[in-house]
């Protein structure tokens, strides 16, 4: 872990010396080229505060709900824009000047002034710096925020890059005082304060994001640590922090898992459910504990409800549930989010009826029963006898008819011989044999999208250029892209060749308003004998944030897919089947 914070803050240094600084950089020079001398501080300490929280956690919750980045950036604009203003208006910098005195007393007692207006302009700076990052910063972000871990290497690459910026910004100050005592003192602080609304103009246009963009499509290894972040011992450790080992089954997926006398082993206490929120489908939704349902059979199902395959495998859950409670099995659905609106107990709510779910399910926001369980799978199920062992544990779909018999011989083993007949469920759907991989809309595993990886941010793609390969992904005109989820706006397509019978879009719309999508297979209107079960006429009316189905063939194909969206429509994940 040492080793790993090392390449971490030296990636960090690396990144403020990439060509993808140079468009806060100007900013960054002005803001602490007046003032004291700890303004130049407080400038690089509000912008490591904000850079860090935010690929850490803001960020993440800003995409998922469908805003992008457009609210911290827009903060950005306004802070730039009135410290540019106070720049060139002296009596404007004393009135923003007086009320973020106070603030100076938590900065370092060395003589000058401007620490508590510096650290406000480096905060908004912090939400606008978007640098070429390597695997180290990727691995931060994909890596859950609630890990210690993985925040201590998001700490070191923004301090590594911090200690650079620092100097960058002591430098250019020492420049400036030099023309300062050679008498034009006010000119330079004119200059700085254009340049600081140049800055938030350059922002509002995206020019800076465009830039970021034309580096990274230009400059391969932009990066001057790239060698280091692709090297082995790097992959090594970023895999350590990513990666665990299951709990209760090796390998997964899993079996049965039978000893040499073919009855199911134990493989170890099940943990208690931990760190949850909300339960649902319980008497005046009182919390379920493993310790009062001991003398059951329990079936924990790991699951979130935009997982087309954890979908998928609800009608057997619930054929299980209706044939075996009787006899001593509780289901208990865990509901561990993979999307920021996922955590709202409201759409849980609505999912759990929409879907007809009648065991109990409880919300784990914290994935505090899932770490507990060290589960890495959506669906993943546990299955616990009546002394709280758990004795089967299965991942992914498939293997049901395994999964129904081990329930049936743990049921056994508490002495329920009058099982009859296996559970017969209803509305199965068969994914195809051979579909596209899913994908992602956001930035964070956005796979598949050409010409090349999604970047952050507001702006126009060209669309489709003739032929697509198979489980190709193109945008076409106006998008915001957020770490989780893109917005449509003016003009907003989505064309892409998949091969599939089935194909699912999470989708959301803003403010809960109906909203379209228009549905076009191999350039025409979808006919309705091939929609989904969410499309009619061609079009799918986005309300609540969930999973959508699209199209819905006899029999999976290649396929041209062109999805015309409203603005303020969100996407965040498509599945196939």
């Amino acid at each position: 872990m040492v080793l790993l914070l090392g390449f971490a803050l030296i990636a960090g240094a690396g990144t403020a010396l990439s060509p993808c600084v140079l468009p806060v950089l100007p900013a960054l020079l002005s803001a602490g080229g007046v003032g004291g001398r700890r303004r130049p501080l407080g400038v690089v300490l509000g912008l490591t505060v904000t850079f860090t929280i935010t690929i850490v956690g803001i960020a993440e919750v800003v995409g998922g709900v469908g805003l992008g980045t457009d609210p911290l950036r827009a903060l950005a604009v306004i802070v730039l824009a009135g410290f540019g203003l106070a720049l060139l208006f002296p009596s404007v910098a004393a009135r923003l000047e007086a009320p973020l005195a106070r603030l100076s007393r938590y900065g370092p007692r060395t003589a000058g002034d401007g620490f508590a207006s510096g650290l406000v302009v480096g905060a908004a700076l912090g939400f606008v710096y978007t640098p070429c990052a390597g695997p180290v910063l990727a691995a931060v972000i994909t890596v859950s925020a609630a890990s210690g871990r993985s925040v201590a290497v998001a700490v070191a690459y923004a301090v590594g890059s911090a200690a650079v910026l620092l100097v960058l910004c002591l430098g250019g100050r020492r420049v400036l005082d030099r023309v300062r005592r050679a008498g034009r003192g006010p000119i330079v602080q004119r200059v700085l304060g254009g340049v600081m609304l140049v800055t938030a103009v350059l922002i509002v246009t995206n020019v800076d994001v465009s830039f970021d963009q034309l580096v990274a499509r230009r400059i391969p290894d932009v990066s001057l640590t790239a060698s280091l972040e692709r090297s082995d011992a790097v992959n090594k450790r970023l895999k350590a922090i990513q990666n665990r080992k299951p709990r209760f089954a090796t390998p997964l997926p899993a079996g049965p898992q039978a000893r040499e006398d073919g009855a199911l082993p134990r493989l170890g206490a099940a943990p208690e459910f931990t760190d949850t929120q909300r339960w649902f489908n319980t008497p005046g939704g009182r919390p379920e504990t493993l310790r009062a349902l001991r003398g059951r059979v329990v079936l924990v199902d790991f699951w979130t409800y935009t997982c087309i395959n954890c979908l998928r495998t609800l009608p057997y859950l619930e054929a299980w549930d209706r044939r075996y409670r009787d006899a001593g099995l509780t289901i208990v659905g865990v509901h561990t989010p993979e999307f920021a609106f996922e955590h709202d107990a409201g759409n849980v709510s609505s999912a759990i009826k929409r879907l007809g779910i009648r065991y109990p399910v409880v919300q784990d926001n914290d994935m505090g029963t899932w770490n507990a369980y060290a589960n890495m799978y959506w669906p993943a199920d546990y299955l616990i006898d009546q002394r709280g062992q758990v004795r089967y544990a299965g991942v992914g779909e498939g293997d049901y008819d395994k999964t129904e018999a081990a329930i049936r011989e743990v049921l056994a083993e508490g002495g329920r011989t009058d099982l009859g007949a296996n559970a017969k469920p209803k509305d199965v759907v068969v994914p195809s044999q051979e579909t596209s991989p899913e994908t992602y809309l956001g930035t964070l595993r956005a796979d598949g999208w050409l010409p090349s990886r999604p970047q952050p941010g507001r702006h126009t793609y060209p669309g489709p250029a003739g032929k697509l390969p198979v489980n190709a992904f193109v945008y076409g005109g106006e998008w915001t892209i957020g770490p989780e989820a893109a917005t449509a706006g003016a003009g907003a397509t989505i064309d892409a060749e998949v091969q599939a019978k089935h194909v699912y879009l999470v989708l959301s719309s803003a403010g809960g308003r109906p909203r379209g999508v228009q549905v076009l297979l191999d350039g025409k209107p979808v006919k309705d004998s091939d929609a989904g079960a969410d499309v009619h006429g061609g079009r799918a009316t986005v309300t609540g944030q969930r999973l959508y189905t699209l199209v819905s063939l006899p029999r999976d194909g290649r396929h041209r897919l062109t999805l015309r969206l409203a603005p303020g429509v969100s996407g965040y994940a498509f599945t196939f089947g």
